[in-house]
C-alpha cells in the first residue's frame, strides 16, 4: 500500500485553503488541484509498504508524539517549486512553531532510520500543496496579491498520522491507518523567561 506520515486539518482550515484554491482557479489555464480532504502537512513520504511494516511505523510514531507536544503553525507564503511557464507545485508556506515542527519531522526520520528505512537527504521544506502542473494566465506576483492568507486560522498540531493514499473510482483518498496525540511536554526556555520575554 501506498503510505506517507503527515498532519491532518480540521475543516475549517481545509474550507479556508479552498477558498484560496478557488481563486487560483480563477486565474488558471490549466491544473491538477487538491480536494478538499486531502490538504495535509506531509512530514515523510513512505511509498509503497508491506502490512507487515505498519507495527514497526507504528512504534516509531508512539514514541515521537510522546516526545513533542501540540503546537501551532500559521500559514504565511504562497510559492511554488519547478517550472517557467508550468508551475510543477503551487504551495502554502508555514511559520509558527517551526521548531517543535522540526523536531516531530527528526524524530520520525531518526526512529525510521533506526530500523533501516532511508532518511531524506533534502532539508524538510514544510508546505501544504494546493495545485500540480498549473498554468497560470496572470503574472505570479498578481497571483500573490489576490490571495489573503490572513484569512486562514492558526492550525493546531496536536495528531501525526500514518496515513494511505490509494485511487478510488478516479479520485485521490488519503485515509488514515493510526494516530497518535502529541504528548511531549514544551520545554520552558529559562533565559527568556528570567528576562520576561
Amino acid at each position: 500500500m501506498r503510505t506517507f506520515i503527515g498532519i491532518d486539518f480540521d475543516f475549517k482550515i481545509k474550507d479556508r485553503i479552498c477558498s484560496l484554491q478557488f481563486i487560483v482557479r480563477e486565474n488558471s489555464k490549466k491544473g491538477r488541484f487538491k480536494y478538499i480532504d486531502n490538504f495535509h502537512l506531509t512530514l515523510k513520504f513512505l511509498g509503497e509498504i508491506n502490512i507487515e511494516e505498519i507495527p514497526i511505523i507504528n512504534q516509531v510514531l508512539e514514541n515521537s508524539a510522546q516526545k513533542v507536544g501540540p503546537f501551532q503553525l500559521k500559514v504565511n507564503k504562497l510559492g511554488f517549486f519547478g517550472g517557467e511557464s508550468i508551475i510543477r507545485t503551487l504551495w502554502l508556506g508555514l511559520d509558527g512553531d517551526l521548531e517543535s515542527l522540526i523536531n516531530l519531522y527528526e524524530e520520525i526520520e531518526d526512529g525510521l532510520g533506526s530500523f533501516g528505512y532511508k532518511k531524506e537527504k533534502r532539508p524538510y521544506t514544510p508546505h501544504i500543496t494546493i495545485a500540480q502542473d498549473l498554468l497560470l494566465n496572470i503574472d505570479f506576483k498578481q497571483l500573490e496579491r489576490l490571495i489573503d492568507l490572513s484569512t486562514i486560522p492558526v492550525i493546531d498540531v496536536n495528531e501525526v498520522s500514518l496515513i494511505k493514499s490509494e485511487q478510488i473510482k478516479g479520485k485521490r483518498v488519503y485515509t488514515p491507518i493510526s494516530t497518535y496525540r502529541l504528548m511531549g511536554k514544551k520545554e520552558i526556555n529559562r533565559t527568556k523567561a528570567k528576562k520576561g520575554f
